[in-house]
């Protein structure tokens, strides 16, 4: 496993996290025992950090990870988790307008964990009306030890702006993948000239980019149903097409996936991928990816791929 120092925190993390989204269900179902075991799985090949949600689930991913992280695995490893979009998906979510909003999720997530301290606490909404409160309440949250660093699930420069405004914001969670360099020429600039750290996400485009779909494959879960029909099914069916073109990097030990974790992790700008996992073999097929070392010519045939628009 590869280790890299988390911007301006000075943390050792691994270059391949585990995303826990999967964990709560809402990629299809996970039982108690392989969301456990795929946790331990990833701990036993080098992964130390975790990237939750208190509405991933809602709620259970938080509720899992805390189980397979007792025991004294804790103090090993890092947690970063998300405030800001409990309940949407039942249509009754907090204002957070007030700061006593993120303290109630914060301690919420804190019992859930079964930990005293989260290390990355994330706003897990873009462009939210009350972004200034969140962040006054990150910064007292910080003052009091239950959370360590702060930042954003945001790809928006002038929100990680306002993050940074204390020089405090240690963490932005962004998308980037073969298929989606969007944010080359803004966002991940950015963090690296202020020493942010970096999770990504999205490193396998929701799957696309594990080589497992073919174009007629049919989504049964509840995030990616919507690619079954009209103009989301024809993307879908796109990047499948266009996923098939890191075939010729793939063999001699390198899966498809791997060979896309290898990318995303090449940016000067990013820290840590967090590819998600609803198994043992796919958390350590993962963490395989930190050691794979990519040639500047394998890099420049995986960027003409996609245009980074």
């Amino acid at each position: 496993m590869q280790y890299r120092v988390f911007g301006r925190t000075g943390w050792r993390v691994s270059a391949i996290g585990m995303g826990c989204w999967a964990l709560g269900g809402q990629w299809g179902p996970v039982s108690t025992a392989d969301g456990v075991a795929a946790v331990h799985a990833a701990i036993e090949a080098g992964i130390n950090l975790f990237d939750t949600a208190d509405a991933y689930g809602p709620r259970r991913s938080e509720e899992l990870l805390g189980r397979a992280l007792d025991g004294g695995r804790r103090p090993h490893v890092f947690i970063a988790t998300k405030v800001g979009n409990l309940a949407s998906a039942d249509g009754h979510p907090f204002s957070y307008a007030t700061p006593e909003h993120v303290y109630a999720c914060c301690d919420a997530s804190l019992h859930r964990l079964g930990t005293d301290y989260i290390d990355f606490y994330q706003c897990h909404v873009r462009e939210h009306p009350h972004l200034d409160v969140i962040l006054e309440a990150f910064e007292r949250l910080l003052e009091a030890g239950k959370i360590r660093a702060y930042g954003t699930s945001s790809f928006f420069p002038q929100e990680i702006e306002l993050f940074d405004r204390h020089g405090r914001c240690q963490v932005v969670q962004l998308p980037y993948s073969v298929l989606d360099r969007a944010h080359e020429t803004d966002a991940l600039p950015l963090c690296r000239e202020r020493n942010i750290g970096t999770l990504i996400r999205g490193p396998l485009a929701q799957g696309v980019l594990s080589g497992k779909f073919a174009p007629d494959h049919r989504f049964d879960d509840p995030t990616r149903s919507g690619w079954n029909r009209g103009a989301a099914r024809r993307r879908f069916q796109a990047r499948v097409a266009a996923a098939e073109a890191l075939r010729p990097l793939t063999g001699a030990g390198r899966t498809l996936a791997q060979v896309a974790l290898a990318f995303a992790i090449a940016h000067p700008g990013a820290t840590c991928a967090i590819p998600g996992a609803r198994s043992p073999q796919q958390a350590r097929e993962n963490a395989a990816a930190a050691d794979l070392q990519l040639s500047d010519d394998e890099l420049a045939a995986l960027r003409a791929i996609a245009p980074p628009a």
